[in-house]
């Protein structure tokens, strides 16, 4: 008998992962992430300075990656500074080596 997704039960660690994938799956958040990467902190303008889109754009991507855990905002009116959140990016790279690492053990095939 199949069963439907909503019998799947889904650990934590694959909920947080999926989330975090997704928040990865567009190429303006890779982008955003690297400049944030190799600088302790940016400002949204400076962001639409350094990546060639609409401010409101780069503001819809920096929600999806701030809503993933892996940045994070202060805000000092009227400006917004990212950064990356350090210790939850620690935590996706984690969960992503585990994931490649033991996805494809004999009983996951089964």
């Amino acid at each position: 008998m199949k069963r439907s997704p909503a019998d799947i039960i889904y650990s934590e660690d694959e909920k947080e992962l999926a989330v975090i994938a997704k928040a990865l799956s567009h190429p303006v958040r890779l982008q955003i992430l690297k400049l944030l990467a190799n600088q302790p902190c940016c400002f949204t303008g400076e962001l639409t300075g350094m990546i060639p889109m609409a401010q409101s754009t780069i503001s819809q991507h920096l929600k999806a990656l701030l809503e993933a855990g892996l940045i994070q905002g202060e805000i000092n009116p009227p400006r917004v500074k990212y950064c990356l959140n350090r210790r939850n990016w620690e935590k996706a790279n984690l969960l992503f080596e585990f994931f490649f690492n033991n996805a494809l053990t004999p009983e996951s095939n089964s």
